[in-house]
């Protein structure tokens, strides 16, 4: 339940702070001001890596059972032997 909290408050941040009006989230140049800076572009691991991480981190854990599945720093699943 924490890691949800916090992982909420990330989501909510990047809405907030990287979400572009076009469609898209961009990388932030500095974060020392408020708003921050936005850098104008995507990173491919945003879709790739970060956002699976927070379907998994809100998900059911019968969605992807941990005592089957592990997942590299990628977030590729990888079955457990």
């Amino acid at each position: 339940e924490t890691y949800q909290e916090w992982g909420w408050s990330m989501f909510r941040a990047y809405e907030m702070f990287c979400k572009l009006p076009t469609g898209g989230y961009s990388v932030l140049s500095t974060v020392t001001s408020v708003p921050p800076v936005l850098g104008g572009k995507m990173e491919s691991f945003w879709l790739a890596e970060t956002l699976k991480y927070f379907f998994l981190l809100f998900s059911k854990p019968s969605v992807v059972p941990l005592d089957q599945w592990v997942f590299n720093t990628e977030a590729h699943p990888l079955p457990r032997r």
